[in-house]
């Protein structure tokens, strides 16, 4: 397969997350998202529903999440990117997050630069790499000299339409799973009824 190859700050930049202090504090009147590691998922992506609304302390400007960035988690026992689809109001990502923007006129889908850093061998790389003893991290300079394979533009987004059907093929699964293992429940629970009454109504 052609490719260009060029280290990932070729293709992104990378900015650290908003530096909050401490835990973040919410705020039912906050004007602003804050995205922790809780709201992310390399499966579903961005749960903004649940994610946490706040003001931002300090006058230090936020980098705005837009339609199109990744965001890296780059701390605890596994890295991973997400593609930012549209925040629902102003939005920040946590400083366990890398922040990233694809490069004026770099030919790379956000999606295709996601799906790479996820694959085997960008993970190996990665936790060769990882810093630290109670919690694994990854610096921003080891982030930003990875290397990256980068096919012309019409073969990233197949590998992206077959990375979606991928993904949609597996929620369906654990779905169908999780379908049968209630009904194994509900069959185990009616058995365990059933023997209950027996012995109630044979009891002298």
């Amino acid at each position: 397969m052609d490719a260009n190859f060029f280290s990932l700050s070729q293709a992104a930049a990378v900015q650290s997350g908003y530096p909050f202090r401490g835990t973040i504090e919410g705020a039912q009147d906050g004007g602003v998202i804050a995205l922790q590691m809780k709201d992310v998922d390399p499966e579903s992506g961005i749960a903004w529903a649940g994610a946490l609304r706040t003001h931002l302390p300090g006058r230090k400007g936020p980098s705005w999440l837009q339609p199109g960035d990744l965001l890296f988690v780059a701390k605890g026992a596994r890295f991973y990117a997400v593609v930012v689809d549209t925040p629902p109001m102003p939005s920040v990502c946590g400083p366990a997050f890398f922040h990233l923007r694809v490069q004026p006129g770099v030919a790379v889908e956000p999606a295709f630069l996601a799906w790479q850093i996820n694959q085997p061998p960008f993970q190996r790389l990665l936790m060769q790499s990882a810093e630290g003893s109670g919690q694994l991290s990854i610096r921003r300079p080891v982030l930003e000299a990875l290397p990256l394979a980068v096919p012309p533009m019409p073969q990233q987004r197949r590998i992206v339409a077959l990375d979606r059907a991928a993904r949609a093929e597996r929620a369906t699964l654990r779905r169908l799973i999780q379908n049968r293992e209630q009904q194994l429940h509900a069959l185990a629970e009616a058995l365990s009824a059933a023997s209950m009454r027996s012995q109630q109504t044979t009891r002298p």
